[in-house]
């Protein structure tokens, strides 16, 4: 009988509905913000430094980003109205995937433009949620994944300053001691992520910067004078920042907004064949996309920053196949809890640029390698696909790194700023337009009419 009510009670993780018991429940939780929160505080870091923020700024940005991804998991969670949010377990929240565009906003016009962006960017998502089933036409694997693919390596050069230390203006900037802690938290996320399993593997990125934290503070750049003038409870602050409407870098976040939107579709559709075995309906992607852009909206008047899935969440749900929303909650809570407590995020914004860096790099190169996967998922890599994958990643990756080409004589300042600050911008047009023009491969054809029976 006891053997029978252990084997109902473990049922119950595999399902939506219902509380597991909290032997199960906890550890299963805690998996996940293991998982998501470095991914959760690093793309605040990113900013903090690009727009020269204070202390207290960025540590205020590290607390909202918890804050945030909390409410937006909550909202995909415990749908409102049934409309915004999937009803699906998944863990949303600040994504690393907007940050060279965020970075191109930042040093151009500031942290207000940043969040005037995000303010309308949120409202290009809800539109595209509520007109998903037509638009995501314009998005096939190989255009999505042609843009994630550009946004990995325009993720390079950001890991690679911040081993080094950061900006040339600070001291340790590519000295020895910056490089071995850098190449001491590299190795410590490698190590785990290859060759331990469980808790271990899932949460390398924390141990490894961990380890790089203790590291950074015997070799002193560890800077604590902030944790202490910080509280231990706080709400977030109702617009701690300007609200600036840049023409410019609205557009250019815009178009990240449709690209992030594409990768939801993606990442909850994951979810549902690992953990469910179907496809999401019409219904589940539109609420998800309609929730992702009502949280970037209310998390630009709080200092926020843009939101998407958590795709390496994702990756744990169908490996485990555990979608119990309880379990997603609880990890929702904690990271709430956390955003609550001012003195957590201090802790947070003390941990050196080089100890980012070398945690970040691998997860920079595994974005770039799922667009790569993304681009093969369907059948050959032809020379179809190697002219719009080449041409776009060529002229977006290009233009960005020749400094001054859509600055002169004819060209209005906007066009450098919309199409020269940002790689994705470029690569994303062009991918897809080349999509639409060139002819179509045999098996594209057919990959497309598959793809119309299922959505009818």
């Amino acid at each position: 009988m006891m053997e029978k009510n252990a084997a109902k009670t473990s049922e119950t993780v595999f399902s939506y509905t219902g509380i597991p018991p909290a032997g199960q429940l906890v550890p299963l939780g805690l998996q996940h913000v293991v998982a998501a929160v470095v991914g959760v505080i690093t793309p605040a870091m990113i900013v903090s430094g690009v727009c020269n923020l204070s202390g207290e700024e960025k540590t205020l940005l590290i607390q909202v980003s918890l804050i945030v991804t909390a409410l937006a998991t909550l909202l995909q969670l415990f749908p409102i109205f049934g409309r915004i949010g999937s009803r699906l377990p998944v863990i949303m929240g600040i994504s690393f995937a907007y940050v060279p565009t965020l970075q191109a906003i930042g040093m151009d016009f500031g942290i207000g433009a940043i969040l005037g962006a995000e303010l309308i960017g949120g409202f290009v998502a809800i539109l595209f949620g509520i007109f998903v089933k037509p638009i995501r036409k314009l998005f096939p694997p190989l255009v999505t994944g042609t843009v994630i693919f550009t946004i990995g390596l325009s993720l390079y050069p950001t890991a690679v300053r911040y081993m080094a230390g950061g900006n040339a203006s600070s001291e340790w900037f590519g000295g020895a001691r910056s490089w071995i802690v850098a190449l001491i938290t590299f190795a410590v996320v490698i190590i785990l992520q290859n060759f331990t399993k469980g808790v271990w593997k899932l949460g390398a990125l924390l141990f490894g910067m961990i380890v790089g934290y203790i590291a950074a503070f015997i070799a002193g750049i560890v800077d604590l004078s902030a944790v202490g003038d910080a509280a231990w409870f706080a709400l977030p602050k109702f617009m701690p920042f300007e609200i600036q409407f840049e023409p410019a870098a609205i557009v250019s976040l815009a178009i990240v907004y449709i690209v992030n939107s594409v990768q939801t579709i993606g990442d909850l559709s994951s979810t549902t064949m690992g953990g469910m075995d179907r496809m999401p309906t019409n219904k589940e992607l539109s609420g998800g996309i309609v929730g992702q852009g009502v949280m970037s909206v209310i998390g630009a008047f709080f200092g926020g920053l843009p939101v998407a899935s958590y795709s390496q969440n994702v990756g744990i749900v169908t490996v485990n196949r555990v979608i119990n929303r309880a379990v997603f909650a609880l990890a929702s809570v904690i990271l709430l809890v956390a955003g609550l407590v001012p003195k957590f995020a201090s802790i947070l914004s003390t941990i050196p640029q080089c100890v980012v860096g070398g945690a970040t790099i691998s997860v920079f190169a595994m974005i770039t390698m799922t667009g790569i996967r993304m681009i093969t998922s369907e059948g050959k890599f032809t020379m179809r696909k190697s002219t719009v994958v080449g041409l776009s990643v060529a002229l977006g990756v290009g233009i960005t790194q020749v400094s001054g080409c859509l600055s002169g004589p004819g060209f209005p300042s906007w066009v450098a700023t919309v199409f020269g600050s940002s790689s994705v911008v470029v690569a994303t047009l062009m991918a897809i337009l080349l999509n639409l023009i060139l002819p179509k491969d045999p098996e594209e054809k057919a990959a497309a009419k598959a793809d119309a029976a299922v959505s009818e």
